[in-house]
């Protein structure tokens, strides 16, 4: 909901704080209590996070979270993680939001989810039906297999890496988008490039020549840790659609890096 694992963990240390003053022998329905807990404590999160991200400096993407293959497998699960579905998310309304991810990813009852969100069972229903609507049209078409998506990744990284120019141009889609988030604390492009043209000469221009690309699991698939000089430099998460890159999201903002934090020099894959 919140597309930041340090945001999560604050919302569930409060919840976990007020469940501890509870007397639980009291609860009906411990499960469906902080369900409704942590949906509003998230709700208010989510509505001061919007107020921050009107001063964010350049492209905001959502916090890269380190994961296992193994997440890969639930299909449905790793779809709700990706970079690419929290960005759609974030064109929710908080509400809206609340409503489609406990429908959608936990199937919550819409009497829960009423109760979570302070609204009547019908206009959840109704909230609920607007929300996949808008998810649903944005959302990534994709039905590559995870064999097809991780051999596009694999060789991106191994263009990159070598300095392979046609190979890194055969990897990226006529129309690519690139999006980089450095936060105001590093370089970073401000805007969205489009176009294989423009990103590949952006890649060009800023990839160092000691750079060394570690293959890791960040939001349910493969991914890419960037390390220069035994340091890490950021991230980076892509969509694969039709056995090329459509979508590229490399995260440099240092403060969003402590969840996709990963040995440098181990690889995850």
């Amino acid at each position: 909901m919140l597309g930041s694992a340090a945001d999560a963990e604050d919302v569930l240390q409060e919840v976990w704080l007020r469940w501890a003053d509870v007397l639980v022998d009291e609860v009906r329905d411990p499960r469906a209590y902080l369900v409704r807990m942590t949906t509003r404590l998230t709700l208010n999160r989510l509505r001061t996070l919007a107020r921050r991200r009107e001063d964010y400096v350049g492209t905001w993407l959502p916090e890269p979270v380190l994961t296992t293959p193994d997440v890969a497998e639930d299909v449905e699960l790793a779809d709700s993680v990706s970079t690419a579905m929290l960005l759609v998310l974030e064109t929710l309304p908080p509400t809206e939001r609340a409503v489609f991810v406990l429908r959608e990813v936990f199937d919550v009852p819409y009497d829960e989810i009423a109760e979570a969100v302070e609204k009547s069972e019908p206009a959840v229903r109704q909230i609920a039906s607007r929300a996949r609507a808008h998810v649903a049209e944005r959302r990534p078409r994709t039905s590559v297999s995870a064999a097809e998506r991780d051999a596009v990744i694999e060789k991106f990284r191994a263009a990159t890496e070598g300095g392979d120019l046609q190979s890194l141009m055969d990897v990226l889609a006529p129309d690519v988008v690139l999006m980089t988030d450095g936060g105001g604390k590093v370089q970073a492009a401000l805007n969205p490039i489009y176009g294989r043209d423009k990103v590949f000469r952006f890649l060009s221009a800023v990839t160092p020549d000691a750079l060394e690309l570690v293959p890791i699991w960040l939001n349910g698939s493969p991914a890419i840790q960037f390390v220069v000089a035994g340091q890490r430099d950021g991230v980076g998460t892509m969509l694969v659609e039709d056995g090329v890159v459509t979508r590229l999201f490399l995260v440099r903002n240092p403060d969003k890096l402590g969840s996709a934090s990963s040995p440098v020099g181990l690889s995850r894959l």
